[in-house]
This record gives structure tokens, C-alpha cells and sequence, in this order.
């Protein structure tokens, strides 16, 4: 009998909350949403509509995210080098059954609001147990640059759209038929690995050696290497005709930087002086002299003082210090 599986997708650094976010406790690992962690989130969010959880991230990952996983049923493949979204859902299609309805959520991702959640999912259930391959779009708010979009008409995706500059997606707004790509999938496993090895036969094949080369699903890096580094979106969504768009009420942020962060803290009473300015991780006195709407992280060894509107460049200070082999990662 088929079953319901939500696949878990953790194997991000969360560069751009660096340096809250660490390659040793990644941004979904920090109790910092009302003492609960974005996975911990997560897997209760899903666990009124799926049996199991199949985790698919690092070995890290793995360690960090057992304690989360006791109270359900649950396996966890462990990636030898990250590959993308493209072969770790074809990891965990490969473990269920091909009938098997699996619900793809990221790890890093706040939503509220359950009761439009499970309706949203649910629709998508049907959709995948049509033979569909069914894809969340979320009514946008504001006209942000830091998110894809999906141009749709009801259900039918008219096309995928990159991360749009200000102009474009003040544009998307007006035309009121965009959605932001939310990244959570469903489908059933057989039909998700039909299309990949359809669109990107390599891909399939490499991650099915892959997988079948795996000891105790934990995979190794020889075999691993292999596989193209695609995520799902190039490698199936764009391409397929199996396609379907939901568009979903719930409130949902991907957490993927500090912009984000800051509209969180300040929906929940987070305190901030009147020129919109906040401190994250310390108790010391601060006063921000002609600041305004910038944020100062504090952590054991770094400190990061950011305007909100460079929010994303975070980024760059983690990559140069990956490139220094600097331990503040």
C-alpha cells in the first residue's frame, strides 16, 4: 500500500546568516523561532500529513537532526558531497516505493498558519495522485528580489522566472498572476524519477549507482562525484508537462538571510530603536549613532554589522572567508 513520505532536504550552510548560521549548526539547527528550530518546525508541520520522513542531507546533518526525528517514523540518507535538490530527491524516490506520494519540503523554511499549509498539501496529494507533479506558489506581499516567481493560470505554469531585479517584480506584482517559488514539491517517487531519467539521463543513472553503491544509506564520495549538480527546478520543473501549481495562503519565508530574520523578530515583539535598528545575540548597551534599519549580529567570535538592504551580500563575507580556510565557518 502506498504511503505518504515528507522528504526532508537539509544540506545547506545558510551562508547568507553567517555568523549565526555555521557549517557546524546551519541556520534550520538554531532555536532562535520562540526556542523551536526551523527542522523541528518543519517535521511537526508534516506530521499530521505524512507517515514517515526520509532526511536526506549530510552526515552533519544527520547528527543535528536525529534528536528532532525520535518521535516519528523515519530514515536518513547521508550525501557524501552535496549534488543538488535534482539527486537528492531521486535518492529518496528511490528508497520508497514508485506509488509512494512524497511531499519535498526544504528544512530552512518558517511557515505559519496550518490550517492553509495542510490545505495547500492536500490539493497537491490529489494532483500527485493524478500523476501530476505538483509545485507551491505563495501570493506575494511586496515586490522581492531575493525569491524566484512561477507566472501562472489557476493550476497551468505559464513559465519559471530567475530572481528578478526591483523593476521586474514590482511589475510581477501588477500583473497579479505571479507567485513566489516556494521550493516544496509533491509527486509520486516513480513519477518524479520517469521525468528525470526522461530530461537528464545521466543524472538518473549516476545517482542510482550512487544510491545502490550506498552503505546503510549513508552514500560515498567516489560514486557521488559522478552525479551532474543540477537542482530540480533546471532539471524537471522547467521541462516537464506534468507540471502543476497550487497557489497557497500560508505565510512562508525561506530564512535565507537577515531581511528576513528582522521582519520575524519584528512580528514577534523583537525590540528596536526608532530608526529600525536591532541587535541579535547580545545584552550590551547599544546605541546606533546616524544608523538607520541596520542590524548588529554578536556571536562568541564575530561580529557582523549589516544595513538590512545589503542583507544578501552576507554571502560574499562567508565565501571570502571560505576561501581564507578561516575557522569563523
Amino acid at each position: 500500500m502506498s504511503k505518504i513520505i515528507n522528504v526532508i532536504l537539509s544540506g545547506g550552510v545558510g551562508s547568507r546568516l553567517w555568523p549565526l548560521s555555521r557549517k557546524a549548526r546551519p541556520k534550520q539547527y538554531l532555536p532562535v523561532f520562540e526556542g523551536k528550530t526551523l527542522f523541528e518546525l518543519t517535521v511537526e508541520r508534516n506530521q499530521e500529513l505524512a507517515s514517515k520522513v526520509i532526511l536526506v542531507g549530510s552526515v552533519q546533518n544527520k547528527d543535528l537532526a536525529e534528536p528532532f526525528l525520535k518521535a516519528v517514523e523515519h530514515d536518513i540518507i547521508a550525501e557524501a558531497a552535496p549534488r543538488n535538490t535534482a539527486a537528492a530527491i531521486a535518492f529518496a524516490a528511490f528508497h520508497a516505493d514508485p506509488d509512494d506520494i512524497l511531499i519535498v519540503t526544504p528544512s530552512d523554511h518558517l511557515i505559519e498558519n496550518q490550517e492553509a499549509y495542510a490545505e495547500a498539501i492536500n490539493q497537491g496529494i490529489v494532483f500527485a495522485q493524478e500523476g501530476f507533479i505538483a509545485t507551491f506558489g505563495i501570493i506575494p506581499t511586496r515586490p522581492e528580489t531575493g525569491y524566484g516567481y512561477i507566472e501562472q493560470q489557476g493550476n497551468t505554469v505559464l513559465s519559471f522566472r530567475e530572481k528578478p531585479n526591483e523593476e521586474t517584480a514590482r511589475d510581477f506584482l501588477k500583473k497579479g498572476n505571479f507567485l513566489w517559488n516556494s521550493g516544496i514539491f509533491c509527486f509520486k517517487a516513480g513519477v518524479y524519477l520517469e521525468e528525470l531519467m526522461r530530461f537528464e539521463p545521466k543524472l538518473y543513472a549516476t545517482s542510482e549507482v550512487a544510491f545502490e553503491y550506498a552503505e546503510d544509506l549513508i552514500l560515498d564520495e567516489e560514486h557521488s562525484m559522478q552525479i551532474p549538480s543540477k537542482s530540480i527546478d533546471y532539471a524537471v520543473l522547467e521541462r516537464s508537462d506534468l507540471i502543476k501549481v497550487v497557489p497557497a495562503h500560508f505565510n512562508w519565508s525561506d530564512m535565507g538571510a537577515f531581511d528576513s530574520l528582522y521582519t520575524y523578530f519584528k512580528e514577534k515583539g523583537y525590540q528596536e530603536d526608532e530608526n529600525g535598528n536591532i541587535v541579535v545575540g547580545s545584552n550590551k548597551h547599544t546605541v546606533f549613532v546616524g544608523l538607520s534599519n541596520c542590524m548588529l549580529i554578536n556571536t562568541d567570535d564575530a561580529v557582523l554589522v549589516l544595513e538590512r538592504s545589503r542583507s544578501q551580500d552576507v554571502k560574499q563575507v562567508y565565501e571570502q572567508l571560505e576561501k581564507e580556510n578561516s575557522n569563523l565557518i
